[in-house]
């Protein structure tokens, strides 16, 4: 990649010389994502992979939903279990592809992951319900558009004890280049937290490590700006415990890998600051949300609405 089309030709000329490569030009259709163009933006979509999905679950006709996961629907342990346990591994493990350009489904997915050994009807009724929301959202990807900054900024969230079944955590980032989203995730944290501020803390650490490789990335590339990047977090406590080493003394049980986020901090690399719930991007990694919380902050996402192909 580069911005001088001139040297981009002349080396893939000396390319050829050697292998045997052809030039496709623009990218339109790739490993089931489509590229579209929209108003100077550049939309990822894998609206053909979303149909292909429908048709092989038996639900193209289904009524769709707002939001691909209840808020008041819990996952509990059931003892009846589905009665095909292969055809809902394999709808997970395709739903798990579709996250590449939906991060609006990545917490939902996550959940549905966890029960993939031993699904129960339960399980399958909560997949239904994602599939359910994609049908009301085929038309939907992800945007990519020009910007003017360079800056790295991320959001991180964690519940704290939401799984009931083990009461373990679910950590959440999404990280931005400029108005752009470039990585997220949502994912169980390994072991059970004492305190909202500790799960909230090991969720800036795996965003920590996210982002010290994206840095590095674009420093290669010569895209970094030299401006420390941002860590947004919604609790005091941990945005607290990353500058504060004082607080050492009611973290001693907290794994030293996790630490690793106030070092980053300490060297300048890193900034930690508050944002209000209401404004972080990643609860919806993390938890269910009520619909029109869950459309706002998939619009912030940049996961937008592209005219029928």
């Amino acid at each position: 990649m580069g911005d001088d089309a001139t040297l981009i030709d002349k080396l893939l000329h000396r390319l050829s010389t050697t292998f045997k490569i052809r030039d496709l030009g623009t990218p339109i259709f790739f490993l089931g994502i489509e590229t579209l163009n929209q108003d100077g933006s550049l939309m990822l979509s894998q609206r053909r992979y979303m149909t292909d999905l429908l048709n092989r679950a038996g639900m193209t006709d289904c009524k769709p939903l707002a939001t691909p996961a209840s808020v008041t629907q819990s996952v509990t342990p059931s003892t009846q279990p589905y009665e095909n346990p292969t055809q809902y591994r394999r709808l997970v493990g395709a739903l798990q592809y579709l996250t590449i350009t939906r991060p609006d489904l990545s917490f939902a997915v996550n959940r549905l992951c966890q029960f993939m050994h031993s699904p129960t009807d339960d399980h399958w009724v909560l997949l239904k319900r994602v599939l359910r929301y994609i049908k009301g959202t085929l038309n939907y990807g992800l945007r990519l558009s020009p910007s003017v900054s360079t800056s790295v900024h991320a959001f991180s969230d964690s519940d704290w004890a939401g799984c009931p079944v083990d009461r373990k955590n679910t950590s959440g980032y999404a990280v931005f280049l400029g108005s752009n989203l470039i990585s997220w995730l949502s994912r169980k944290q390994r072991t059970v937290a004492r305190s909202s501020t500790e799960a909230e803390y090991k969720a800036l650490a795996d965003v920590s490590a996210e982002f010290t490789w994206i840095v590095s990335l674009l420093r290669e590339l010569g895209l970094h700006s030299g401006d420390p990047a941002t860590l947004w977090c919604d609790n005091l406590g941990a945005t607290y415990l990353c500058a504060n080493p004082v607080f050492h003394a009611r973290t001693k049980h907290v794994e030293i890998d996790f630490h690793f986020v106030r070092d980053k901090v300490a060297s300048g690399e890193f900034i930690v600051n508050f944002v209000s719930t209401k404004d972080q991007l990643a609860d919806i990694l993390t938890k269910p949300l009520p619909g029109p919380r869950f459309a706002a902050h998939r619009d912030k996402l940049n996961v937008v609405s592209h005219p029928c192909a």
